[in-house]
C-alpha cells in the first residue's frame, strides 16, 4: 500500500501521530556537490538502488503535541534513544511542512490546529549511523513520511520526496523502491530537481547486495563538509559533472532496463572509483576508504578476472563505496554463495558461538555450506585461483559484519493515530519509550 493511501488513517484518529519505516539507498552513480546549499540542489544527477528495509531501515515516530501551547518553532528529536540537536536543515523541512498545514487550516476553520504545535520525533536505525551506509538518507526520508502523516498532509510521494531533499539530498531517493534516479534539474527554485523511479523492485529480482562492513564508527569527514571542500578545490569534480555523469546516467538506465549486468557492473565500479578519485583530488585530500576497502577492490577485481574465463561474462560482482569504508557488492543471487565463501577465505574472522555467528552473518548465513563436499569442484578451482592471485588479508576481524539484502520497496506507514500506539517509539507523554 502506498504512503499516500496509508497516511489517511491518521485523519480519523484523536492522536496526531504516525510511525513510518524507510529504506537505505546505495548510489551507483554518486551525488557529490551542491549548486544550491539552502535548497539542497545537486551539481549532478545520480542513481541508486533501494535496499530491502526489512534488513536496513530507519524507523521514525512523529507526534504533534496537541495539548501544548502554540510554539511552531518547538520540536524535539531523539536519535537511537538519545536526544539530539535539530539541524537547520531539519528545521527547514519541518517549517515547510508546517506552512503547508497552516495554509490548509486558514482555508478550513474546521481542521484541527496542528501547524503551530510542538512536534516530538523519535528515530532509530537498525544499522551503524554515519558510517557510510546512507543513514541520513533513510532517516530524513522516514522523518518526512512520518511528519506528513502526523500533520495529516497526505502529500503525493513525489512531493514528500522533494521535501525530504531539504533535510538530506539523497533522502529524496529513499522515497521510492527499486532503482531510483535523482535528476539534478536546472531551475533555480529546484522544482525540477526530483527523484523518479526508473524500475520497480520487481524488475530485476535476482539483483542482490552483500555489504561488507569494514567500520561501524562515525567517519572523520562528514559528507556535507567534504562536498563543500571538493566544490571549492577539485578541478576533477568539474570534469566529472560536465563530461562524465550525463553519459553514465543514460548508460546505466539502459543497463537496468535490459538487465545487462556486465554494463551495470562496469559503470558502477568506474563511478565509485571516480568518486573517490575526486575526494583525493580535493585539497586537502579526503580519505573515505581504508586498507580493508582497498583489499575488497583487489579481491573483486581478481574474482571477476578469473570468473570471466569460466562464464564468458566480464563481471560477476560489482563493488561500490559511498562516503565511508564499507563495501557494497552488487551481484546476482546465483553467485552470492560463491562470493561469500571467497570473502570468508580472504578475510578471517573470529566469531564463535551461534549468537556471534548469527550477528556477523545475519541473513547471509543461509548461503554458507557446512559440508565442503557440496561445493562444486569448478567453484573450488575459482576460489583457489583467485586466492593464488591476491595475498590473503592477514589481520583478523578486518570485517565487522556482513549484511545480505535484496532490492526493496519504498517507505511504509507502520501505524497512525491511536491505532499506532503499540508500534510507536514514543510513550504517552511523548517521550521515547526506551528513555
Amino acid at each position: 500500500m502506498t504512503v499516500e493511501r496509508r497516511t489517511k488513517k491518521a485523519r480519523v484518529s484523536g492522536t496526531h501521530e504516525a510511525t513510518a519505516s524507510a529504506p537505505v539507498n546505495i548510489a551507483v552513480i554518486k551525488y557529490w556537490g551542491k549548486r544550491n546549499e539552502a535548497l539542497m540542489l545537486p551539481t549532478n544527477s545520480s542513481l541508486s538502488l533501494t535496499l530491502d528495509q526489512d534488513q536496513l531501515q530507519s524507523k521514525t515516530s512523529a507526534r504533534v503535541i496537541i495539548d501544548a501551547e502554540d510554539d511552531e518553532e518547538k520540536a524535539r528529536l531523539w536519535l537511537n534513544g538519545r536526544e539530539d540537536k535539530i539541524s537547520a536543515r531539519v528545521r527547514q523541512l519541518l517549517a515547510r511542512m508546517r506552512k503547508i498545514r497552516a495554509e490548509r487550516e486558514a482555508k478550513d476553520p474546521a481542521l484541527p490546529r496542528l501547524s503551530s504545535k510542538p512536534i516530538h520525533i523519535a528515530s532509530v536505525n537498525n544499522f551503524p549511523t554515519a558510517a557510510g551506509l546512507a543513514s541520513s538518507a533513510s532517516g530524513l526520508a522516514c522523518l518526512a513520511v512520518a511528519v506528513d502523516a502526523a500533520l495529516e498532509l497526505n502529500l503525493a510521494r513525489a512531493d514528500v520526496s522533494a521535501l525530504a531533499r531539504l533535510g538530506s539530498g539523497s533522502a529524496c531517493r529513499s522515497l521510492f523502491g527499486g532503482f531510483v534516479a535523482w535528476d539534478m534539474g536546472v531551475k533555480e527554485d529546484g522544482s525540477d530537481s526530483v527523484a523518479r523511479q526508473v524500475a520497480s523492485e520487481a524488475h530485476w529480482p535476482e539483483m542482490c547486495a552483500l555489504i561488507l562492513v569494514a567500520s561501524a564508527t562515525q567517519k572523520e569527514m562528514p559528507s556535507t563538509a567534504g562536498m563543500q571542500t571538493t566544490m571549492e578545490t577539485s578541478p576533477l569534480l568539474q570534469h566529472r559533472i560536465t563530461a562524465v555523469v550525463p553519459d553514465r546516467m543514460t548508460a546505466i538506465e539502459a543497463a537496468i532496463a535490459t538487465r545487462n549486468f556486465d554494463s551495470f557492473a562496469e559503470i558502477t565500479m568506474r563511478d565509485s572509483n571516480q568518486f573517490h578519485a575526486v575526494c583525493l583530488d580535493t585539497f586537502p585530500p579526503i580519505f573515505y576508504l581504508n586498507h580493508v576497502s582497498h583489499r575488497v577492490i583487489w579481491l573483486v577485481t581478481k574474482y571477476n578476472e578469473v570468473k570471466s574465463k569460466q562464464t564468458g561474462r566480464k563481471y560477476t560482482a560489482a563493488y561500490t563505496f559511498d562516503a565511508g569504508p564499507n563495501a557494497v557488492l552488487y551481484l546476482l543471487k546465483e553467485n552470492v554463495a560463491e562470493v561469500l565463501r571467497l570473502v570468508n577465505a580472504f578475510f578471517p574472522h573470529t566469531s564463535q558461538g551461534a549468537a556471534a555467528i548469527d550477528e556477523y552473518y545475519g541473513l547471509a548465513k543461509q548461503f554458507l555450506l557446512a559440508d565442503s563436499t557440496e561445493i562444486e569442484s569448478s567453484e573450488k578451482a575459482v576460489e583457489a585461483e583467485v586466492l593464488k592471485g591476491v595475498k590473503k588479508f592477514e589481520e583478523k576481524d578486518g570485517l565487522k559484519r556482513i549484511i545480505y539484502t535484496t532490492i526493496g520497496d519504498g517507505p511504509r506507514i507502520l501505524g497512525a493515530g491511536n491505532e499506532g500506539r503499540d508500534i510507536s517509539l514514543l510513550n504517552a507523554e511523548g517521550l521515547p519509550k526506551d528513555a
